[in-house]
């Protein structure tokens, strides 16, 4: 594994890569760090190169500036040209999708795949999608964080370890600064890169009704719904997220000569292997 800390405008960002072949960037939620995805990381890297990282006042990284949310999109850029990646399959989750389709907008040319995941950060809300998430948010005002991101049947080993990944963050929803920049659902297609929304069905954030709405307006999106399972999709229910974004990272021709990737579920085995 590779890792190290990026001096970049008014930030240190840290970082770590592991595997070879394309590139496929991790970005995290605002209650997660490059940690927070030890259930994607052995998986994906058969047959990529993972990088994970800390947005700016996350985990090992410094917001030397304070520009939050204003510098992520800068920040993503910085690192993937310190790391030589021409071209990447972004996968962002809440927060982190919000990185990544702003992202998209600037250098389409060098995504390969996009992973809308727990989100709708960086997507302006039309008026339908606007009165489900409005209702979403005053309901969640009332809910502490792990009741926000775990849903009902999430173990409670789980909760105590977001608790103490959440814990190495020098900001929170609360403090954290700058915003995204909102564009139309509409914008994102029509980029040449196929465009995924996984959601959890259950998820209090960021309710089904109004993922599927804006990803209708999405052209040649599709969606996932992750059955019995909240805002972190990728936590609870990890077989089955790993699955969709190595189906993604085939569609997108983007995955690696290592060997044919394969879904870690049981019973699975790799393309033309025996049964």
């Amino acid at each position: 594994m590779e890792s190290g800390v990026l001096a970049t405008a008014g930030a240190e960002i840290y970082w770590q890569a592991l595997g070879e072949g394309p590139a496929v960037v991790l970005a995290h939620g605002i209650g997660g760090n490059h940690a927070i995805w030890y259930r994607q990381i052995d998986t994906l890297s058969r047959s990529n190169r993972v990088i994970t990282f800390d947005h700016r006042g996350f985990g090992l990284s410094r917001d030397l500036d304070g520009r939050g949310r204003d510098a992520f999109i800068d920040d993503l850029a910085a690192l993937l040209d310190h790391l030589g990646v021409e071209k990447a399959a972004l996968v962002g989750q809440s927060m982190g999708a919000g990185t990544c389709i702003g992202f998209a907008h600037r250098a389409p040319g060098r995504v390969a795949a996009l992973a809308i995941c727990d989100s709708l950060h960086g997507i302006a809300e039309s008026a339908q999608v606007k009165a489900i998430m409005d209702a979403a948010r005053a309901k969640a005002t009332t809910l502490g964080q792990i009741e926000r991101v775990l849903g009902a049947g999430a173990p409670p080993e789980l909760a105590v370890l977001y608790r103490q990944i959440a814990s190495f963050n020098a900001v929170d929803r609360h403090s954290l600064t700058g915003s995204f920049d909102a564009r139309p659902a509409a914008e994102l297609g029509g980029k040449g890169f196929p465009i995924l929304f996984l959601a959890g069905v259950d998820d209090i954030l960021f309710p089904i009704e109004a993922v599927r709405l804006a990803q209708a307006e999405v052209p040649g999106s599709f969606l996932v719904e992750v059955n019995e399972a909240g805002h972190s999709a990728f936590l609870e229910a990890p077989m089955q997220f790993n699955d969709t974004i190595l189906s993604l990272l085939q569609m997108a021709g983007h995955v690696g000569t290592a060997g044919a990737a394969h879904s870690n579920a049981a019973g699975y085995v790799p393309v033309g292997g025996a049964a």
